[in-house]
């Protein structure tokens, strides 16, 4: 094991040490090192799930893989033992020149992952990465580090998407976005869908549709459940070549563990007790397959998500965690009904001690835009037109109490300079955010983007009819779209410009893709959302 490897390990073990006490020597011991297999003879290729970085930081990343020569088998092809996988970072992509190399230890605990906290790099620049296990190599990806803090940014393009339903869809889109060469992506959530394989799903109007390939496998309960789906989902490699260009922000949102989910409570009656053994099968699961920090490493049913990374004097992007800490939805989650109980004054989306850290980081952002990058829409939008009101349950407008608390917040920190990320709709929308959308004041609090899915849904339509007359019941909503895609946002310290990407098709491969809407917002001036 390489010294820098070590330092990061124990880095790591301090971490978890401040951070949970006793509780971090059980998770410490799946990072230490024991019986090795130092050079394996794989009999098909072991990289099959591709590479791929995140968290970037001004002197580093992270850098992921996972060995798995038979990804869907029961022991994905593996030996019971640690298996040494080597590591290089380059300064180009021909890898003439290494400025790091080491080794780290692809354990079974962890279903042979590998995370390595790549550290002592310049800032602001990309780097080149790939691995080697035995005499087989992976493919390279690149990453970004970001800027020093603090240094004066003049630009900053960066994707988001996320939802991307294997069985619904191909994801087209993401080679679409690989050539996009963005600085990152941020993914919202709903990486896997933990539901059985199904030949056919109910498409609503559109009727029942057949899907374009299948999940294998019933819904996920164990770890070995959870590995198969992600093992399959990532053998897609319009997939991987997104990883491979850019590092990601990953953060989650239900199906990752089970819809609808919140806290304590799986939405189907399961005892708090039974469903805690899910939700620790699920996040160990997510950990391995994502390229997330070993701050991040779960320990027993609960694992923090939350954090932050600021792109120079330009942006801080604030990564939010709605699920984990949330109260239950109101109403039993009922969608399209009345609902009295959203105005509980003791519901929570954030949880207190994440809405702190957030409310703290607003208060110090020297940055010219602050971005809340999350997963559910926070627009309260009225979602039957006519006299009765209904909100969707399962996004900030079911929570009132703790949604006002936080535009309060960003309309005295956030200097009009706050921008909302969004997934979860299946849809595009472009909108502004006040304390009561039905009775909007004259100036915006803030302006949010929401971006479609990847392939959740199917095709879609280019506007749909319910949402159309949604939008003449929410002045606040500006723009909407049902196709599928991803949004690349261009930031300058003057204009913030979302682009939302969409294709026609994604249950045929190659489709084309193309800039549906451009809309704008000027610094400072929520208010000004306008088509670009």
């Amino acid at each position: 094991m390489s010294d820098l490897l070590g330092k990061r390990l124990e880095l790591s073990r301090r971490h978890l040490l401040q951070r949970f006490g006793g509780g971090a020597v059980a998770a410490m011991a799946l990072v230490q090192a024991g019986p090795l297999l130092a050079s394996p003879v794989f009999r098909t290729y072991p990289f099959q799930l591709g590479v791929a970085s995140g968290d970037p930081a001004p002197d580093g990343f992270v850098i992921w893989t996972r060995l798995a020569p038979d990804p869907l088998d029961i022991d994905y092809g593996m030996p019971a033992a640690a298996v040494e996988v080597g590591w290089e970072v380059a300064a180009d992509e021909v890898f003439r020149e290494i400025v790091q190399t080491g080794t780290a230890l692809a354990r079974p605990e962890l279903g042979h992952a590998v995370h390595v906290e790549v550290a002592g790099l310049q800032p602001g620049r990309p780097y080149w990465y790939r691995f080697t296990a035995g005499r087989e190599r992976s493919l390279w990806g690149q990453a970004r580090t970001l800027p020093t803090a603090g240094a004066p940014v003049e630009r900053l393009r960066f994707g988001v998407a996320g939802c991307q339903h294997f069985e619904q869809g191909y994801y087209t889109a993401y080679r679409h976005l690989a050539a996009e060469n963005p600085e990152f992506v941020f993914c919202y959530g709903d990486y896997i869908y933990e539901g059985r394989s199904n030949r056919v799903w109910n498409g609503g109007e559109m009727g029942p549709i057949e899907n374009v390939r299948q999940y294998a496998g019933d819904e996920l309960y164990s770890l070995g459940d959870y590995r198969r789906r992600y093992a399959q989902t990532r053998m897609d490699t319009d997939l991987q070549a997104a990883h491979a260009a850019a590092p990601w922000f990953m953060t989650w949102d239900d199906h990752e563990i089970d819809n609808n989910w919140t806290a304590e409570i799986d939405q189907d009656g399961t005892p708090a007790a039974i469903f805690a053994l899910r939700k620790q099968a699920a996040m160990q699961a997510y950990y391995e397959h994502m390229p997330l920090r070993a701050s991040s490493m779960p320990v027993g049913p609960a694992m923090r998500l939350y954090r932050q990374a600021s792109y120079g004097d330009l942006l801080d992007l604030n990564l939010l965690d709605t699920r984990q800490y949330r109260s239950d939805q109101p109403c039993e989650d009922r969608w399209g009904q009345p609902c009295d109980t959203i105005g509980r004054r003791d519901a929570e989306v954030l949880g207190r001690a994440q809405e702190s850290w957030l409310f703290e980081r607003l208060r110090q952002s020297q940055s010219r835009w602050q971005v809340l990058a999350q997963q559910v829409m926070m627009m309260d939008l009225d979602r039957t037109p006519g006299e009765v009101r209904t909100e969707n349950l399962d996004s900030w407008a079911g929570y009132r109490e703790p949604r006002r608390r936080l535009l309060e917040t960003v309309r005295e920190q956030g200097r009009g300079n706050v921008v909302v990320l969004t997934g979860d709709e299946h849809q595009n929308y472009a909108g502004e955010l006040h304390l009561d959308g039905q009775r909007p004041d004259a100036r915006p609090i803030a302006t949010e983007f929401v971006t479609t899915s990847i392939s959740s849904g199917g095709n879609g339509v280019d506007q749909r009819a319910d949402t159309a007359a949604i939008q003449q019941e929410n002045p606040q909503l500006k723009w909407h779209n049902a196709r599928r895609g991803y949004v690349i946002c261009d930031v300058t310290p003057d204009v913030w410009t979302t682009e939302y990407r969409t294709l026609d098709s994604v249950t045929e491969r190659g489709a084309e893709i193309r800039t549906r809407m451009r809309m704008a917002v000027d610094h400072g001036r929520p208010g000004s959302l306008a088509e670009a």
